[in-house]
């Protein structure tokens, strides 16, 4: 069957011709993701969102056009969603444990390799949370929602975000300071 064909089933619900749609286009979207982010894991992540995102606006997709462009443009937007999410992150907990305000650094950064290891480190770090803090942190800061989505998604009320946000932050930050150093340092210096 050819992509057209698979496309036009998985629209009218067939789970089977989806399947066999992520089957034949997984390897390029991970690779991609990778090329994107530079960690294995990440990238097998932001691979399994894409197919999720697309699998969710697979009805507003015209079979005509080429699946896998599509695939890879979605891949592209969570990899630049991801990675910006770290980045934020990071700053945001960096100034949280040297209690400072924001800087407002226009075009400073450091080289894209630097970055790559910072967020792999991160994400090594989150990795060691409970899964309840991972889960918190990743919806607020990650993927971006609100407190009051946050809330939402894990059916709790948005004050309970609020105090998860906080625990989960400092125990992310005795990770850091006790496995992580050089991400306190890089930011610190």
């Amino acid at each position: 069957m050819t992509d057209q064909e698979l496309v036009r089933l998985a629209q009218q619900g067939d789970a089977a011709a989806w399947e066999t749609l992520v089957g034949r286009e997984q390897q390029a979207v991970f690779r991609h993701a990778y090329l994107l982010i530079g960690n294995a894991d990440d990238a097998r992540d932001v691979a399994q969102d894409a197919f999720v995102a697309a699998f969710r606006a697979i009805d507003r997709f015209d079979p005509a056009r080429p699946l896998l462009p599509w695939l890879l443009r979605i891949t592209s937007n969570l990899a630049s969603n991801r990675r910006r999410g770290m980045a934020r992150f990071l700053r945001a907990l960096t100034r949280s444990a040297r209690a400072e305000p924001d800087p407002v650094i226009a075009g400073a950064g450091s080289n894209r390799l630097e970055q790559q290891e910072e967020a792999a480190a991160l994400w090594q770090a989150i990795r060691r949370l409970r899964r309840d803090d991972q889960e918190v942190i990743y919806l607020r800061y990650f993927a971006e929602l609100s407190v009051n989505d946050t809330a939402d998604a894990l059916g709790i009320a948005p004050g309970t975000v609020k105090s998860r946000l906080s625990r989960a932050s400092g125990r992310l930050r005795t990770v850091i300071e006790a496995d992580f150093p050089e991400l306190g340092e890089r930011r610190l210096a």
